[in-house]
């Protein structure tokens, strides 16, 4: 896509935090948000890459084409019948970021919520700002049945790793299993459970044998579910928020400003973190098997 100068000079600025290295020299700007790899040619093209591409694109002012808009309208009509049912839709945030724990929410969505969930702005929370999604969460929290689940940096170090209870994938099959048998414990059977999609049908199956708690309704995987099914928007926001707060609290403990993802800006604060703390520090606040982990202890040394 292209950009008129102004739009390109406001997306290097929202961005700036989250500048990467890049040694194309025909690429001026270079950035990693959320999972999605923006860079900026001299010649004045932007290309957005990664699993959020096309809403952070959205974010800054891309309009599909009308082919793409009708096959995108199809789909949505297709899914239409889905929203209509009582759905559990679960979600996960921070297994991106450096910093902060892991956040996991279940939510109960029926149909009758969706006036609420309309009049609210309800999306994918990887679309909406921080401020939008500190504002209506916890709206939806007092009124979406859910189960919401933290765990921390510290916990999460302590069996996360080779040699450990769990790796990276594993313990969110953990974490969404908790979250649910849980949320089920306490509302009407559900006619639908859907997951956002971070691993396949198998791979979940096969952890999930390690889980004490077990439910026998069926589940349903999807990709960017968040975007598909109000549920799953639901705890995308909630877990957001939840994973926001926790990343504030634990930089208040240490006196710094932790950065949300696992860009430069990660590896700076993490050294810092080091030569103030030590490694009991980052234990403390960041996920210590991310490759930060070894570049903040590089910049710490040179």
């Amino acid at each position: 896509m292209k950009m008129d100068q102004r739009s390109v000079n406001s997306l290097i600025t929202e961005l700036t935090d989250y500048q990467m290295a890049n040694k194309n020299p025909y690429v001026s700007f270079a950035a990693k948000y959320r999972n999605t790899t923006v860079l900026v040619y001299t010649s004045g093209k932007i290309v957005f890459q990664g699993k959020e591409a096309l809403s952070l694109a959205q974010t800054f002012g891309y309009r599909e084409d009308k082919r793409s808009q009708t096959k995108a309208s199809q789909a949505k009509g297709a899914n239409q019948n889905q929203q209509n049912l009582a759905l559990i839709g679960s979600d996960e945030v921070g297994n991106g970021s450096y910093f902060g724990g892991l956040a996991v929410v279940a939510s109960l969505v029926k149909p009758t919520d969706h006036s609420l969930l309309k009049d609210l702005g309800v999306a994918d929370s990887k679309v909406l700002t921080d401020q939008k999604i500190q504002t209506i969460a916890p709206i939806l929290e007092e009124k979406i049945p859910h189960k919401a689940l933290l765990l921390s940096p510290s916990k999460y170090n302590e069996v996360v790793g080779p040699g450990k209870v769990h790796n990276a994938v594993s313990v969110k099959v953990a974490l969404h299993n908790q979250a649910i048998y849980l949320l089920l414990q306490e509302v009407p059977k559900p006619d639908k459970i859907v997951i956002d999609a971070f691993t396949n049908q198998d791979n979940y199956n096969k952890y999930l044998k390690n889980e004490r708690n077990q439910f026998h309704n069926p589940l349903t995987f999807e990709k960017k579910a968040e975007g598909k099914y109000l549920a799953v928007a639901v705890s995308s926001i909630i877990a957001r928020n939840l994973f926001l707060e926790n990343l504030k609290k634990l930089g208040e403990d240490l006196g710094y400003t932790l950065p949300s993802g696992a860009g430069t800006r990660s590896d700076k604060v993490a050294s810092q973190i080091l030569a103030a703390y030590g490694m009991q520090g980052l234990e403390h606040c960041a996920k210590l098997h991310f490759a930060n982990t070894k570049k903040a202890q590089k910049l710490l040394n040179n």
